[in-house]
C-alpha cells in the first residue's frame, strides 16, 4: 500500500467520525439521530478520501521541492526575517489587545501574519547583502580579485560567481583559450559526475567517442595546470542529486540549489535550463557575439570555396568561420576575389552574410 493511499484511509476514517459527531448533534426530531448520522459520516469520509493528499502530502512534498531548490543563503535569511516578524508582533500584541472589542481579539493575529510574511519576504530579497554583513561582522574576508588602481577605476571585483561546467563544455575545448585571456572571474565547479561521464566516454570502443573522452579529460588537466599557477579557479567537487538520473538533470537541479550558472554548448541543454530559471553562459553564443561585425558596402578578399544553394552561387568562409553567399560567384570557384558586402542576416548557427563581386582596387 503506498503512503498516499494509506493518508486517504486514514483521512476518511477522521472525517467520517468528524461528520457522524456533527450530524449527532444537528439532528432534528422526527428525523433518528442515526439517520444523521449515517449521512454525515458517509459525506465526512468521501471528503477525507478525496481531499486528504491536498492538505498532507501534496503541501509537504511541494514544500520539501521549494526548500531544496532554494539556496541556503535565503533559506537562512528568511527564517531570520520570519522570528524576527514574530518579535515586532509579540511586541505590538499588547497595546493591540487594548483595543475596544472585538479588533482587540482578531488584531493581534492578523499583524502577526502579516508581520511574519513582511519579515520573511524583506530578508529573502536582501538575502546577499546580509550573508556578506555577517561575514564581514564575523572577520570573514569575502573572496577579491585586486585590479591596478591605474588600469581601472574599479580596485575590487568580487569573485563569488560559480559556473558548473557540463561535458560538451570540456570536450569543446576552448573554455582553455577562455580561461587562459583572463577574461573568466568565476569559480568553475566540475561535479564528479560529469568527470565520471567524460572517463565512461573516453573507454568507449567507438574510436571517435573515446578521442572526444580523452580530448575531455586532456583539458581538464590543463585547466588544473592554470588552477596551480593561480591564473584560474577550477574545483572537481562531489556533488549529486536526489532523484535525478540524467546528468543533465543533475546540473540542472545543482544550478538552481546553489544559484550558479551552467556552461554548456549543447542547445537542448541551453534551453532546458533557461526555462527552468537557470542562468546560462554558452560558447557558441559568445563566439558569435565576438566576431567582427562587416558593414554594407565593405569590401572584403575572400575564396570562393563551394557552390550555393541558389543558381549561380558562391560560398567562401571568414577566418572565424563565417559564412559568406557571394552572388554570381561559382565562376570564381577555388579562386580569391574582392567582394562587397550587401547584407547580414542573424541564423540560429550565427551570422550569414551576403556579397557580390567586385574588381579589386588598383
Amino acid at each position: 500500500m503506498s503512503s498516499e493511499l494509506g493518508l486517504r484511509l486514514f483521512g476518511m476514517v477522521i472525517c467520517a467520525l468528524i461528520g457522524a459527531r456533527l450530524g449527532d448533534g444537528l439532528a432534528q426530531p422526527p428525523v433518528p439521530r442515526e439517520v444523521f448520522s449515517l449521512i454525515f459520516g458517509l459525506v465526512g469520509s468521501l471528503i477525507g478520501l478525496i481531499l486528504t493528499p491536498y492538505v498532507t502530502t501534496r503541501p509537504a512534498r511541494f514544500a520539501r521541492t521549494v526548500i531544496r531548490e532554494l539556496p541556503i543563503e535565503v533559506l537562512g535569511t528568511s527564517l531570520i526575517g520570519l522570528i524576527f516578524g514574530l518579535i515586532v508582533a509579540a511586541l505590538l500584541a499588547v497595546p493591540l489587545g487594548l483595543l475596544p472589542r472585538p479588533f482587540s481579539e482578531w488584531t493581534p493575529s492578523i499583524v502577526a501574519v502579516v508581520s511574519a510574511y513582511l519579515g520573511i519576504l524583506i530578508f529573502a530579497f536582501r538575502a546577499p547583502d546580509i550573508f556578506q554583513l555577517t561575514q564581514r561582522l564575523r572577520g570573514m574576508p569575502t573572496e577579491q580579485i585586486s585590479v591596478p588602481a591605474a588600469t581601472s577605476s574599479l580596485t575590487t571585483i568580487e569573485a563569488s560567481v560559480q559556473i558548473l561546467m557540463d561535458t560538451s563544455v570540456i570536450i569543446d575545448g576552448r573554455i582553455l583559450d577562455i580561461v587562459k585571456t583572463g577574461f573568466l572571474f568565476a569559480t568553475i565547479l566540475v561535479p564528479g559526475f560529469v568527470l565520471r561521464q567524460l572517463q565512461h566516454i573516453a573507454d568507449e570502443s567507438d574510436p571517435l567517442r573515446r578521442n572526444r573522452g580523452k580530448r575531455g579529460l586532456e583539458i581538464l588537466e590543463e585547466l588544473q595546470k592554470l588552477n596551480k599557477d593561480n591564473k584560474s579557479s577550477i574545483e572537481i567537487v562531489d556533488l549529486d542529486t536526489d532523484g535525478a538520473r540524467a546528468v543533465d538533470d543533475k546540473l540542472v537541479v545543482l544550478a538552481k540549489q546553489m544559484n550558479a550558472h551552467l556552461m554548456t554548448t549543447d542547445h537542448n541543454l541551453n534551453r532546458t535550463a533557461t526555462l527552468q530559471g537557470v542562468r546560462v553562459l554558452n560558447i557558441n553564443e559568445l563566439a558569435n557575439a565576438v566576431k567582427a561585425m562587416l558593414l554594407p558596402n565593405e569590401m572584403i578578399p575572400i575564396k570562393i570555396t563551394a557552390e550555393g544553394r541558389e543558381a549561380g552561387q558562391g560560398v567562401g568562409y571568414l577566418d572565424d568561420g563565417t559564412m559568406v553567399v557571394v552572388e554570381d560567384g561559382k565562376r570564381y570557384l577555388d579562386r580569391t576575389i574582392y567582394v562587397i558586402i550587401t547584407r547580414m542576416i542573424q541564423t540560429a548557427a550565427g551570422k550569414m552574410y551576403f556579397a557580390r563581386p567586385e574588381e579589386p582596387r588598383k
